[in-house]
């Protein structure tokens, strides 16, 4: 993918504008670079970053390898977080994630071949009352079967094709 460097560079700069402590505006760069590029940021646009805020990029690989919500690598219009912890696990989380890496085709940290999903394990969500637990993109469901889980997944790909 060709990065608009001077565009990547413009971003920073309005984030910078904002005047927020240097940590702020190196994850606010890199959530709005993310969004931007459809859910994952370029090498060469983390570069820039770095460049723009006067950082080494060693400081913008340790906060992309760090937070899970950001990758390096292209994913789907959908991605899907697994809860792994034990609460999930014990409530039928096995059996979700054998549902979801059949129904997809994929295992985790791997990405349809129609762009739509990606698949990535987390550790909790949070909502362990209602586990097992997923989260696709920004939205929960809980309470899960392997049927539920598949009515989900038929609903996403319903809703259209990949970007």
């Amino acid at each position: 993918m060709v990065v608009d460097r001077e565009a990547v560079a413009e971003l920073v700069r309005n984030i910078k504008k904002q005047a927020l402590e240097e940590r702020d505006m190196l994850i606010n760069a890199l959530h709005q670079i993310q969004d931007r590029f459809g859910n994952y940021i370029p090498v060469e646009a983390a570069k820039v970053v770095a460049e723009e805020l006067n950082v080494p990029e060693s400081k913008v690989y340790e906060v992309l390898t760090f937070y899970t919500m950001f990758s390096t690598k292209p994913r789907g219009k959908y991605i899907i977080r697994v809860c792994v912890n034990l609460p999930c696990h014990v409530t039928g989380g096995r059996q979700i994630v054998e549902t979801l890496k059949e129904t997809l085709g994929i295992d985790f940290d791997q990405t349809t071949k129609d762009g739509l999903f990606t698949l990535e394990r987390t550790s909790c969500l949070g909502l362990c009352g209602v586990a097992p637990v997923i989260m696709v993109n920004d939205e929960y469901y809980g309470d899960l079967t392997p049927k539920k889980v598949k009515e989900i997944i038929e609903n996403l790909r319903a809703r259209g094709d990949a970007r």
